[in-house]
């Protein structure tokens, strides 16, 4: 008896997926400051290019959202190959992105309440950068759901 192939699906990326992840970048950022102490290294010093460079991630990611589901409402196709594109990119960005909040969140919170030089900076700037990754991870689920083909479209 031989199974018949399943109809190839791609499933939304799901909560809990970028929770696990951020968890885990949320770990590896916490640890960073730790690791960089015990090592007799000064921690790395976060500067406004990775949050500039996440909000521009973010900015990029909305704007192809929004043109794809502009297209597609429009003139109702989209190139099959252009969508899977799309999508991929959608998927890795939300996935990486997790990673990234959570690494840039971790490292934030390891400098509240800490007493050394340019702690509050630290904190300050990791913050930002770990906003403007969840906004690249909004506009990446939002990318996502814009490349969704409706099950009527599927019929043949």
């Amino acid at each position: 008896m031989t199974e018949q192939p399943s109809e190839g699906r791609v499933r939304p990326t799901g909560a809990g997926s970028l929770i696990a992840l951020g968890l885990i970048g949320l770990v590896v950022g916490w640890a960073v400051r730790a690791i960089g102490e015990r090592g007799g290294d000064t921690a790395p010093l976060v500067t406004w290019g990775p949050a500039a460079a996440l909000a521009l991630v973010a900015v990029i990611l909305g704007w192809t959202a929004w043109v794809t589901a502009r297209q597609i409402r429009l003139r109702r196709f989209l190139a099959p190959h252009h969508a899977v594109n799309r999508l991929v990119l959608a998927k890795s960005c939300a996935l990486v992105g997790a990673v990234v909040a959570g690494g840039y969140a971790g490292y934030a919170l390891s400098w509240l309440g800490a007493d050394a030089d340019l702690a509050g900076q630290r904190a300050w700037r990791s913050g930002v950068a770990a906003i403007a990754a969840l906004a690249a991870i909004a506009c990446s689920l939002w990318l996502e759901r814009a490349c969704r083909v409706r099950n009527d479209d599927h019929k043949t």
